[in-house]
């Protein structure tokens, strides 16, 4: 009989359950923009369209007002009651680093699953090349820069009156359909650099994730203190380069005993490519070994108990009225940034 925590079988399917995992996760994220594309045309037209609850999960795709949430939050104010759900998912993702590497990114993201597809598909075209390192470097230090354009703007510049200023704004508030805006109704410019981050990432491997996404600069920093690791045992390792090959982060692990990269995005396919039984595996600083399957399962019940978490402690859904989010939706194209 086959054990379900058998490492060899386990090994075969990474990328068939990591596929799963994120196919689930990206499906669930196309319903939710349904449903917030339903709430919002109720919203500006309430007598031609049909009422459909606002999805609190469609604040998962704002983090920067996540982040100014969590700054007021730290610093004595209340948890978000505007975009409770934003800030709830914000803080599961750094936990998740933190204690799991950015295993957010390889296992949950929707973003990262849409660069997997894109990935797969260049290649199989034939129009995916790798960059070289003197290219390549440079543009990974793009999505640190951002971060740290916004964490600037956000940590160092603003004070809790600021903070609470911004929170508290009309444009705070609808900022959900003013991103639902900006997909829908792109300027010359928006639309441009979007087709050209699609075209790109056809063409270079995760070009999204690798080189401009600051969401996963922060975690992988946040990762950089995760007591988890990919060891290397430099005895067994026959130096195929497989590891490395596959690796969606183009770490180079075989000049290396440990990987406590920030670009590893926890996926284990460095583990499921390695050809040598135990020459790769997960451990901790001790160097105690753990199944590879712990890593993803751990990830996705971590999420789903911050989630349960916030429900039942009423930091899930917004304290604003549907009508309130109503009339401000209507207002959208006076309403600008604050």
């Amino acid at each position: 009989m086959i054990q379900l925590n058998d490492d060899k079988l386990f090994g075969r399917k990474i990328s068939q359950l990591r596929f799963l995992c994120q196919s689930l996760f990206a499906t669930f994220c196309i319903y939710v923009g349904w449903q917030f594309y339903s709430f919002y045309l109720w919203a500006i037209a309430p007598t031609d369209n049909a009422f459909v609850a606002r999805p609190a999960a469609v604040e998962a795709f704002l983090p920067l007002g996540a982040l100014v949430s969590l700054k007021r939050f730290i610093l004595g104010a209340e948890f978000d009651t505007i975009h409770p759900a934003g800030l709830t998912i914000f803080i599961t993702a750094i936990l998740i680093s933190l204690l799991l590497r950015k295993s957010f990114c390889g296992w949950i993201c929707p973003i990262g699953f849409s660069s997997n597809l894109a990935e797969r598909f260049g290649k199989k075209i034939g129009i995916l090349f790798p960059l070289p390192s003197w290219i390549d470097l440079p543009l990974l230090t793009i999505k640190y820069l951002l971060l740290g354009f916004f964490a600037y703007l956000i940590l160092w510049e603003m004070g809790l009156k600021e903070l609470t200023d911004f929170h508290r704004s009309p444009y705070n508030l609808i900022s959900d359909a003013k991103m639902l805006h900006f997909f829908l109704q792109p300027s010359v410019l928006a639309g441009s650099i979007m087709l050209g981050i699609v075209f790109f990432s056809f063409v270079i491997r995760n070009f999204w994730c690798r080189h401009l996404c600051p969401y996963g600069a922060l975690l992988g920093i946040a990762a950089l203190f995760s007591p988890l690791q990919v060891r290397r045992d430099p005895e067994s390792c026959i130096s195929c380069k497989k590891c490395e090959k596959i690796c969606p982060a183009s770490i180079h692990i075989t000049k290396r005993k440990t990987v406590r990269n920030c670009e590893c995005i926890g996926c284990l396919e460095c583990v499921q490519a390695c050809p040598v039984d135990d020459c790769l595996t997960i451990a901790t600083p001790c160097k105690k070994r753990i199944k590879p399957l712990l890593l993803p399962a751990i990830t996705i019940g971590l999420f789903l108990l911050c989630y349960l978490v916030a429900r039942l402690t009423g930091h899930w859904h917004s304290e604003i009225p549907v009508e309130v989010f109503q009339r401000y939706y209507q207002m959208i194209g006076d309403i600008g940034h604050p």
